[in-house]
């Protein structure tokens, strides 16, 4: 590999490394992530719910 194409791959690295802020693609990757999340969790409450609920009233 040529010196130069060292050199240019380290800083980027290092600027990679260095770079701390919250971009478009990590915003997206987080509404991938919780958008099932927020859209299952009433229907999780609701399920728990009417579970413990039948448990609770079930006296066999």
């Amino acid at each position: 590999m040529k010196d130069w194409w060292k050199i240019k791959k380290a800083r980027t690295r290092k600027h990679r490394k260095l770079n701390d802020r919250y971009t478009f693609g990590d915003f997206l990757m987080d509404i991938i992530f919780w958008l099932p999340e927020i859209v299952l969790i009433p229907f999780r409450i609701l399920f728990w719910a009417i579970r413990g609920l039948w448990r609770f009233f079930d006296f066999t």
